[in-house]
């Protein structure tokens, strides 16, 4: 079938959705809703069987769902409706919501139902829910109601409050006057459901030293305690403020925008507020204590049946020059231990996106922290590319892109949940790309294979990019699942005989790679584009990365992503 997705942004669900329709042999084509006209310019340029709306913040024109089917995506229970259905399942403590897939009418969210399907409640961010449990039941529900309608006999349900399931209801927006805290009467438990439920949009709104901020991130603290609403340590970049039974971590703050001032970008929480926090210790964790306790810290690591697991887990999967030494010297601690198999990676949410453009956004020389950043980025995946007496997997729990996927394929193997979207490449930010990717990529699916993915801006299913060889095993299930299986085959890997083996022949291919080309030339070559990519006058690098940053919508649908016309 022609199916056409309009969506408001094309995010992670939108990309997912993409990926799993176009695997599946349908004809896709996407329409950002920047307007009525343009949405209608888009539906009659493409000519849809059939329109899905995976992310949507404004309604389909009438003229469009009349002569159209037109399936809303709504992350909601049977007959919830309203904007903020995920803000409230996790602030009013649900712990089972569900995604359903209605179609458009009139009346916003009250349209019959085509598919409905469960999931449970994590207790977790909502942007790391909506990745994980959200899209899983997300796709679940579209494909199904894809085949429902492909099928020509369906009857959609017409929402009826006096059906049996239909246990949802109209909530209003939550606004900030409801995401109000306390500081000296909520407990841990309220507060974190407070800034679960409004991360990573829009935060929450609270004042310190005298200030508004958007508060983002939030994580429970075992040990810390001091008077309700101190802050009484930093680490990693985080504060940790005090509640009236323990301590939360907050990870980031987005200063109130004042009247015509400038838009505020989420910085590390204790960066924002250097100048307070003169007299505020750090608490420093390391990566082996971390993994023992309930607190924060972005890198933890873990042993099990001879196996090292180095867990790293960075908001919204960026990595900062700080975050990339972070990560090398933990990756060299752990090389350095008695383990012969090593995994990298998230227990659940973003593997890696690449280098931190928010950060070398709010830089006071955003070329020289690029710079900075890249190199940083490319000495760790140099380290894992050089590793020779351990096996070393990264198991992608979540989404990669960019220099995230070449920092996965710099790994022995690469193991993916079925969930996971990759997006290898880095032409949207105007940049060649680095992280040794002119070596990584081609030797894995071939120089052409390499060329198409880093030029053309579409995402890659798992299943899709194991076919190509991009990925070399895909695991089904949901996030749990996945570490089970990936500790249950690793740990099989670290007993295997044959491992030895492999090690010899690992050390072998890349003395004969050193031969044939070194890698510190692909390394110069790929960084002789860089520098002209951030040093250059009519680079296109820093008005894309400043749109990107501040969330700036493009005056029309890029052509990239509009399909192909009909025959």
């Amino acid at each position: 079938m022609r199916i056409l997705l309009i969506a408001s942004a094309f995010n992670s669900l939108s990309q997912r959705v993409h990926a799993e329709l176009r695997s599946r042999g349908h004809d896709l084509g996407v329409e950002l809703a920047l307007g009525d006209d343009t949405i209608r310019a888009g539906v009659a340029r493409f000519e849809p069987d059939l329109i899905i709306a995976p992310m949507l913040t404004t309604a389909i024109p009438g003229d469009i769902w009349t002569a159209h089917t037109v399936l809303i995506v709504h992350p909601g229970p049977k007959g919830d409706r309203g904007p903020s259905s995920l803000d409230w399942a996790i602030s009013t403590g649900a712990r089972q919501w569900g995604v359903t897939v209605l179609q458009a009418v009139a009346e916003m969210d009250a349209g019959p139902i085509w598919a409905s399907v469960p999931f449970p409640v994590t207790s977790c961010g909502k942007s790391e829910l909506y990745r994980n449990e959200v899209s899983d039941a997300a796709v679940e529900a579209v494909l199904l109601a894809v085949e429902r309608f492909a099928g020509g006999s369906y009857e959609p349900e017409p929402l009826d409050y006096r059906r049996a399931g239909v246990r949802g209801s109209l909530r209003p927006y939550h606004s900030q006057d409801r995401r109000r805290i306390d500081w000296s009467t909520d407990t841990t438990a309220d507060i974190l459901r407070t800034l679960r439920a409004a991360d990573s949009q829009p935060g929450v709104l609270d004042e310190l030293f005298d200030r508004e901020y958007f508060l983002h991130g939030g994580h429970n603290e075992d040990r810390l305690r001091g008077e309700p609403g101190e802050v009484i340590a930093t680490r990693e970049g985080a504060i940790c403020r005090a509640t009236v039974d323990g301590a939360v971590w907050l990870t980031h703050l987005r200063a109130r925008r004042t009247t015509g001032g400038p838009r505020g970008v989420k910085r590390a929480a204790a960066e924002v507020l250097r100048e307070n926090l003169t007299d505020v210790p750090e608490q420093p964790t390391t990566p082996v204590e971390a993994a023992t306790r309930d607190t924060w810290s972005q890198v933890r690591y873990r042993e099990r049946d001879g196996v090292g697991y180095l867990e790293f887990s960075f908001a919204g999967g960026a990595m900062s020059t700080e975050q990339c030494e972070q990560l090398l010297a933990a990756y060299r601690d752990a090389c350095a231990r008695s383990v012969s198999v090593l995994v990298l990676g998230s227990p659940r949410d973003f593997f890696s996106n690449g280098i931190h453009l928010d950060v070398i956004e709010a830089a006071a020389d955003p070329a020289q922290e690029s710079l900075r950043n890249i190199t940083a980025m490319n000495d760790l995946v140099e380290a894992i590319l050089t590793t020779t007496d351990t096996f070393v997997i990264a198991a992608l729990a979540g989404n990669a892109a960019a220099g995230g996927v070449m920092l996965a394929l710099a790994a022995d193997e690469v193991w993916c949940r079925e969930a996971v979207v990759l997006n290898p490449h880095y032409t949207l930010m105007g940049l060649y790309g680095s992280e040794y990717w002119t070596y990584s990529l081609p030797r894995r699916v071939g120089a052409a294979t390499a060329a198409r993915l880093t030029s053309q801006p579409l995402p890659l299913g798992a299943r899709s990019a194991a076919a190509l060889g991009l990925v070399d095993r895909v695991i089904a299930g949901d996030p749990d699942g996945f570490r089970a299986r990936v500790c249950r085959d690793a740990g099989l890997l670290a007993k295997d005989p044959e491992l030895t083996t492999r090690l010899v022949e690992k050390k072998r291919r890349l003395a004969t790679d050193e031969t044939t080309k070194p890698l510190s030339r692909y390394r110069a070559e790929e960084m002789a584009h860089m520098r002209e990519n951030f040093f250059a006058a009519d680079s296109d690098y820093h008005p894309l990365r400043r749109k990107f940053v501040y969330h700036e919508k493009p005056s029309s649908t890029p052509p990239y992503l509009r399909g192909t016309p009909p025959r």
